[in-house]
């Protein structure tokens, strides 16, 4: 299915609305309907109980999204959390300047990978990809032509370079995407950060911002939580809360909002003992992704080449979208650089005694981030794809199905009377519903054909449909009907919750 269905699916099946919508909505705000709700709650669950109830030296905190003013300045966000911004003059949009020059790199590549389709059309099976990249003449010229142009952008934003990015801008010719134009304005910095104002405090005193990540909140806690939990080092502070940035572009459906929550987890360790952690949790975050069921093919580890100024190791996790591979995950080696700015800042100490070394250090972190958003927008790009029916006809030969992961399903089970006019049917159904929703998120459904029925639920992704029929008033026996595989079978009232519990248990993905 292409990105622009998959919005419409979300919208027409209560996974996603734009925010506001009545009033034309708000660029890049959107708000999760009754589907879309419980499949983010079962993802940030998976994540939370993999993370605290699976490690016994991981805890959770859930800290303000309010914080004081210097925590940002010692984070460095004050200071550097800007993007470099520049308005074209006629179509009066505005952009920024380092993604127009990534879309410039990417229609390079895009000639390339045309070139790369019609020779593997013409050898086949034979077509070496990697031997044709080496050897054909334009691929080469056209791979340096990438690599200088990223090279002098990673430069440029290295040094925070205003005027290289507008030279870049002018020199490849860079045109708006809405109105062609190149009549560009100067490259100037823009800080991401939403600031708001203390109600009883006027004047910058009062100055507050909306945090721009969730990770600060456990730095700032640090001793907090060690003292209080009793806490030895190696150990892990995960959080999961919003997080706000003033994107200058914010794009790709949920991909990038200006609001987001994330789900973050610092683990802080021995100075020193810092790569062997990032490679543990490297390995353990791809594995948690890879239990899900996710193609491996989608996913794919991307080291950064140029770090920030608190990193001295970091990878992405990329997943492949329908807009193809973008940064899912980030798995970071943070040193100590969050903890030893805030005890600079703060005049306060924050280290960790450690009885076996009979020293004060401040301890290092490796952090695991990744976007619940994001990861929603995975999973559902992932699951969703029309299928053609075996042995139906017409319209109901081909369904829209959900297929995900059995313990994200929104709903895991519809209880669907045969026909809905007969009280006895309805009766018996409501009899089941009424057991198996102590249990888990079902739903009951009697309108329209069954065959119809049972394309709602394949669009939103439920896994199991238990249908009452004459035989059930009979025998109490009913048929469940399982989502991929369309196999049916008939199972006694007494046994569906444990079926369903069964295919359902989060269990299996810590196995």
């Amino acid at each position: 299915m292409d990105f622009k269905n998959l919005i419409a699916h979300c919208k027409e099946y209560g996974f996603i609305f734009p925010s506001s919508e009545i009033y034309d909505g708000l660029s890049a705000v959107y708000d999760y309907g009754p589907y879309g709700v419980e499949l983010k709650n079962n993802i940030k669950d998976y994540w939370w109980k993999s993370m605290v109830q699976m490690h016994e030296n991981i805890v959770g905190i859930d800290a303000a999204i309010f914080m004081h003013p210097k925590t940002w300045k010692a984070s460095g966000h004050v200071d550097a959390f800007n993007d470099p911004l520049v308005d074209n003059k006629d179509s009066k949009k505005r952009y920024r300047a380092d993604q127009l020059i990534e879309g410039y790199v990417e229609k390079i590549e895009a000639k390339n990978l045309k070139d790369i389709e019609k020779a593997r059309a013409r050898f086949g099976d034979a077509f070496d990809e990697a031997h044709f990249r080496a050897t054909n003449d334009r691929i080469i010229e056209r791979q340096k032509q990438i690599d200088t142009v990223l090279d002098r952008l990673a430069q440029a934003m290295k040094a925070g370079d205003m005027e290289e990015l507008k030279a870049m801008v002018d020199e490849y010719e860079i045109v708006c995407p809405e109105s062609g134009s190149r009549n560009w304005t100067e490259v100037r910095q823009f800080n991401l950060m939403f600031s708001t104002q203390l109600g009883n405090i006027a004047g910058e005193e009062g100055k507050l911002y909306l945090r721009p990540e969730t990770a600060q909140g456990i730095f700032v806690n640090f001793l907090n939580v060690q003292k209080s939990t009793r806490q030895k080092i190696p150990f892990g502070i995960a959080q999961i809360g919003k997080a706000f940035r003033n994107e200058i572009v914010a794009r790709q459906f949920i991909f990038r909002t200006r609001e987001f929550e994330q789900m973050e987890m610092q683990f802080f360790i021995r100075p020193g003992t810092e790569m062997e952690w990032y490679h543990y949790w490297k390995e353990a975050r791809l594995k948690w992704h890879k239990a899900l069921g996710t193609d491996p093919a989608k996913l794919r580890f991307h080291d950064h080449v140029n770090l920030a100024h608190y990193a001295n190791a970091a990878v992405d996790i990329e997943f492949e979208f329908p807009f193809g591979f973008r940064e899912l995950e980030g798995i970071h080696s943070r040193t100590d650089f969050d903890l030893s700015q805030h005890q600079e800042l703060s005049g306060k100490k924050i280290q960790y005694f450690d009885p076996e070394l009979n020293e004060s250090y401040v301890p290092y972190v490796v952090e695991t981030s990744i976007g619940c958003d994001r990861m929603f927008l995975a999973m559902i790009s992932d699951a969703i794809r029309e299928e053609t029916v075996p042995d139906a006809e017409g319209q109901d030969s081909v369904r829209t199905v959900m297929k995900l992961h059995p313990v994200l399903a929104p709903v895991k089970a519809a209880v669907l009377p045969l026909l809905k006019n007969k009280e006895e049917l309805t009766k018996a159904a409501m009899d089941v519903f009424d057991k198996l929703k102590l249990s888990f998120i079902c739903q009951y459904d009697e309108k329209d054909a069954i065959g119809r029925r049972y394309r709602r639920q394949d669009a939103i992704g439920t896994p199991y449909c238990i249908t009452i029929d004459f035989e059930t008033l009979e025998n109490n026996t009913v048929t469940i009907r399982e989502r991929d595989s369309l196999e049916q079978k008939r199972v006694h009232i007494s046994e569906v919750k444990q079926h369903i519990q069964d295919g359902i248990a989060m269990e299996q993905l810590f196995v």
